[in-house]
């Protein structure tokens, strides 16, 4: 095998001119570094400081933006609001952190419509869950909100918000022969035109969510049952999990009909009675998502919050139209919120985010092979697959980075339910991680799925409940086409079980020595090892699962691949004899760090499974050599406490870069798509690079061995 290592073309600097130029013409700011502790400003374009309040602006500029459908240039931060003293002749003015005008007005207090005031995120007390406030709990904020919207002297500006980025507050002015009254809402309404007036949230137009927002609302919802509720962590998870479900399961089942249970009037959560009402919808809601689904839930299984705490949940994620939401920013929400609280004690290192992106690049599943994850854990490779098939449709239909119409939303949504109910397979031994995966499936494909619960290094073997049925549709070497995993690792949780380690013993599962005479590494005919890692199992397992031809993308740590003991020499030869090494990708220990907390030096092996005749001519020596694509990623785009890192100027000014957004807006009443020329730090992150250095290696050499689309040999 001859090995080629190519070096890594990793731009220092943005090189969009066309792009700067086009913004330059636009009238924006025209930023290219920042300096330290500087960002770029949503709403402007300009460099300015980033303190811990201007994070929440600029997370709730974008959202206002992306989920409210109000135009960026209908916005200004810091905007001075004339404010009449009451029973005073003389006026002040008070700086309304963000401030939204009448669609295509000047920026004036007569043309004031909604306000936004932000403050600081609080620290978070010892377990990363604040209190969330109730209306009465915060009124001192709300009356500095309701100072800003103005009396009846300002009739117009009816909408206004507070926000820590924990607690949210929305008030909604109504104006009467008797004065202004300021009323509890728990959301704005979608932009329409200048205003939307609705009052039921199944009767507003749902909006697409937006993904820091979405993290956001997901995680207050946790948190609110976890603080407000009283509820362990753990419990306050699987109890959103299940309104997150009826969620998904409402909007199927009353698509296009306005009737949907899982709903809330803006007005509603904020009175008792309302709050029985909502209850009682998504309890009997829930009773219905049990009988559909059978082998997700349980009989037992039932939604133990107060009526208050429901009606919160609801309000939070009732405006969202989930269906027609991005996958990427779902699997964003919910792998966030599942990664903090199903973390497991068995070598479960939740695999982070850009290594599985980059693995499934690299293999690039088609939407007719089967894929597996056989460790499934929260299904992060499967969601990850799920989101390159609809971006493969999109660049094939040459829309991608255009926000889908209608149409194309439905028909995707038709199109991955299909595929995660025929191809998309996981497993996992964790019941309660197989349920998590199922419904993460669900969130992005509105279908199940196929997750099995069992022992993949025991498979065909094995009590668990999903061995049957997944002996007929993933049996070893038939059917699957593509497999992604990152199994548990470590000598502290070996495997014993001679049950399972008899299915190994023609292959890794042996003992052995190196020739005192010769330095060859040479079985042990008179002992056998009595455990073995797991991760060492697993190699030879994915092996047997792919049919021949098919292709493996798996987490090792580097000793398997570097340590000179003949045991890990013998499990290197192995894979070589069964398989052609594609690639190997070496990456930094801060990849595992920030989400598995443990420092481990890990390596992404990629491989496609030999022929019968391919492993025979290997064992004769007719072999032919083949070039291996090699790659060590330095920087992964944050450090070791979880910051992004950018790339710099020589002088220590961060880089920026100009890019263009299509955005769908609801302007002056109407849906329109146009370009928004944002600037922002460029993210110090070699794995996008090697992504793109991968797909021309591979143009200049082909994947070597047999090919089982064209049924030739290729390459060798």
């Amino acid at each position: 095998m001859e090995e080629l290592t190519l070096d890594l073309d990793i731009p220092q600097q943005p090189e969009d001119s066309a792009g700067r130029d086009a913004a330059a013409e636009a009238g924006q700011p025209q930023v290219t570094a920042l300096e330290e502790g500087q960002i770029v400003d949503y709403i402007t374009g300009e460099a300015i400081k980033e303190t811990e309040k201007e994070k929440v602006r600029q997370r709730i500029a974008r959202a206002l933006v992306h989920e409210h459908g109000i135009d960026p240039a209908d916005m200004a931060r810091d905007f001075r609001v004339t404010i009449s003293e009451a029973g005073a002749k003389r006026t002040r003015t008070k700086p309304a952190d963000i401030a939204v005008f009448e669609s295509g007005a000047a920026h004036t207090t007569a043309n004031l419509r909604r306000v936004v005031i932000c403050k600081p995120e609080p620290k978070s007390k010892g377990k990363n869950v604040v209190k969330l406030r109730e209306p009465d709990q915060a009124e001192k904020d709300l009356d500095a909100l309701r100072e800003l919207m103005g009396n009846e002297d300002r009739p117009l500006c009816a909408d206004g918000m507070w926000t820590d980025g924990v607690d949210f507050f929305f008030l909604k002015k109504v104006v009467s022969d008797f004065g202004a009254d300021f009323e509890d809402r728990s959301d704005w309404a979608v932009a329409d035109g200048t205003l939307g007036s609705r009052t039921v949230a199944s009767h507003q137009r749902l909006r697409r969510a937006e993904p820091e927002r979405l993290k956001t609302a997901f995680r207050r919802c946790h948190n609110y049952i976890h603080g407000n509720e009283g509820m362990p962590k753990d419990a306050a998870f699987w109890q959103f999990l299940y309104l997150l479900f009826a969620k998904m399961y409402d909007e199927r089942v009353t698509r296009g009909t306005g009737h949907g249970r899982f709903r809330t009037g803006l007005k509603e959560m904020f009175e008792k009675d309302g709050r029985a009402a909502i209850s009682a919808r998504v309890r009997e809601l829930f009773e219905d998502v049990k009988r559909e689904y059978k082998d997700v839930f349980k009989p037992t299984d039932e939604i133990t919050l107060s009526d208050r705490a429901l009606a919160f949940i609801v309000s939070e994620i009732a405006p969202y139209d989930l269906s027609g939401t991005d996958v990427d920013a779902k699997g964003l929400a919910y792998q966030e919120l599942v990664g903090t609280n199903l973390r497991g004690d068995r070598g479960q290192y939740f695999t982070p985010r850009g290594a599985v992106n980059l693995m499934v690049e690299i293999l690039d599943p088609q939407e007719d092979e089967t894929v597996l994850d056989p460790t499934c854990g929260t299904g992060g490779f499967l969601q990850a697959t799920l989101k390159h098939l609809r971006d493969t449709w999109k660049k094939e239909a040459g829309t991608y980075g255009f926000p889908d119409t209608d149409e194309e939303r439905e028909r995707y949504r038709d199109r991955l339910r299909d595929y995660a109910e025929k191809r998309l397979m996981g497993a996992d031994f964790d019941p309660f991680l197989v349920r998590a995966t199922t419904m993460a499936i669900m969130t992005l494909a509105e279908t199940t799925g196929n997750v099995f619960h069992m022992d993949s290094l025991g498979f065909p073997r094995g009590h668990l409940p999903g061995v049957e049925e997944a002996k007929k549709r993933i049996p070893l070497g038939e059917t699957v086409d593509v497999l992604l995993t990152n199994p548990p690792f470590g000598a502290d949780i070996p495997v014993s079980d001679e049950s399972v380690l008899g299915s190994f013993r023609d292959g890794i599962a042996k003992s052995w020595g190196r020739n005192k005479e010769t330095g060859e590494i040479e079985e042990s005919l008179t002992s056998k090892p009595g455990s073995m890692a797991p991760e060492q199992l697993f190699i030879q397992r994915a092996i047997e699962w792919v049919k021949p031809g098919g292709r493996i993308g798996i987490v090792l740590p580097n000793g398997i691949l570097s340590n000179p003991g003949p045991t890990d020499e013998a499990i290197r030869r192995y894979i070589l004899e069964h398989c052609w090494v594609l690639a190997s990708i070496e990456l930094p220990v801060e990849t595992f760090v920030v989400d598995a907390n443990v420092n481990i030096l890990t390596t992404l092996l990629f491989l496609k499974r030999k022929t019968n005749k391919e492993v025979q001519n290997h064992r004769i020596g007719t072999e032919k050599a083949y070039p291996v694509f090699m790659a060590v990623a330095e920087k992964v785009g944050f450090d070791r406490r979880g910051n992004d890192l950018h790339k710099r100027e020589p002088d220590g000014k961060i880089i920026v870069e100009t890019s263009v957004e299509q955005e769908r807006l609801r302007i002056r009443g109407k849906d329109v798509v146009r370009p928004l020329r944002r600037s922002k730090p460029v993210i110090d992150n070699d794995l996008p690079v090697i992504a793109k250095n991968y797909r021309e290696f591979r143009a200049k050499y082909p994947v070597p061995g047999f090919d089982p689309r064209a049924g030739t040999e290729v390459g060798a």
